[in-house]
């Protein structure tokens, strides 16, 4: 089986896609469930990739810049906008978590409620 890039982005459609099994190669049990979904796997494949290069760099932009054969100002905005992709990512759980917490100041829900929306988060 060949690896496909990973991404959040169906190919056919470009719609957000969810992972929804997992299987042991080891053993072939499966297990089907809505998993949620992990922060950087929802960033665009280039991005991923330039965070890869980064953590194999040690951080260094300038290791980064001579490996890929661009320029460090490049590299620099680059890494600008993963860092905002990444921002973007994380405020779409704060929000959730905020207007879960603001219904409880309401007294819309209950602190049993809103803790099991968060752990489902």
């Amino acid at each position: 089986m060949s690896e496909l890039p990973i991404t959040a982005e169906c190919p056919y459609c470009q719609q957000a896609m969810t992972v929804s099994r997992m299987t042991c190669h080891g053993c072939d049990v499966s297990v089907e469930a809505a998993f949620p979904s992990a922060r950087l796997g929802n960033l665009p494949t280039e991005h991923q990739r330039f965070i890869e290069i980064f953590v194999l760099a040690s951080g260094s932009l300038k290791e980064m810049a001579e490996q890929t054969g661009v320029s460090y100002p490049t590299v620099r905005s680059r890494l600008d906008k993963v860092i905002a992709a990444l921002r973007e990512e994380i405020g779409k759980n704060q929000k959730t978590k905020g207007s879960i917490l603001d219904a409880v100041n309401e007294g819309k829900l209950s602190a049993e409620a809103a803790a099991k929306l968060i752990k489902a988060i």
